[in-house]
């Protein structure tokens, strides 16, 4: 494992020592939330994506922020709370919920469309010694292939394409819940 993917492990753990005790919920998303699902890094990774309960993300803000974590300014943070611990690049996306509890997109111009059903009740993940709650993996599925659909002017990257793989390819295990409120 290179020095940049510890330096992002190491925050994965730090945002959730920070934030179970705060009652602060938060889920893996995107290539950690694969590799988190999976058991072990699968690739190398940009950066560490992340939701949130938009209601939450005032606090989430102060609490990294008084760690040391720096605010990304390319990125308003009405949309999301984009950060730097250290040099990992780390990204919150706001979730909000419709009136039968589903989550949904919780800021900017698709505000309020619904995300995938059961996407927040996956098993949590684990890389080591290190459990984490993730978005779960038909979520992740979902995403990957309609990104290019939802956003063609984004489309599907080789690597979107062996994380299909991987995923779909990835044995649906029975994991420990990780606590909601």
């Amino acid at each position: 494992m290179d020095h940049l993917a510890r330096r992002q492990l190491a925050s994965i753990a730090e945002l959730v020592e920070l934030t179970r005790p705060a009652g602060i919920e938060v889920w893996l998303r995107g290539g950690w939330a694969m590799d988190f699902q999976l058991g072990e890094v699968s690739r190398p990774h940009v950066d560490v994506d992340w939701y949130c309960w938009r209601d939450d993300a005032e606090r989430l803000a102060a609490l990294v922020l008084a760690r040391g974590w720096r605010p990304d300014p390319r990125m308003p943070a009405e949309l999301q709370l984009d950060l730097f611990a250290g040099d990992v690049e780390v990204s919150v996306a706001y979730l909000g919920r419709n009136d039968s509890g589903r989550p949904t997109v919780g800021a900017g111009p698709w505000a309020g469309t619904p995300l995938p059903a059961g996407m927040l009740d996956a098993p949590a993940g684990r890389i080591g010694t290190l459990v984490v709650p993730t978005i779960s993996v038909p979520a992740q599925i979902e995403f990957k292939q309609m990104y290019p659909v939802w956003m063609p002017e984004r489309p599907r990257r080789p690597k979107d394409a062996d994380d299909l793989d991987r995923l779909r390819a990835a044995p649906r295990r029975a994991g420990p819940r990780t606590p909601r409120s």
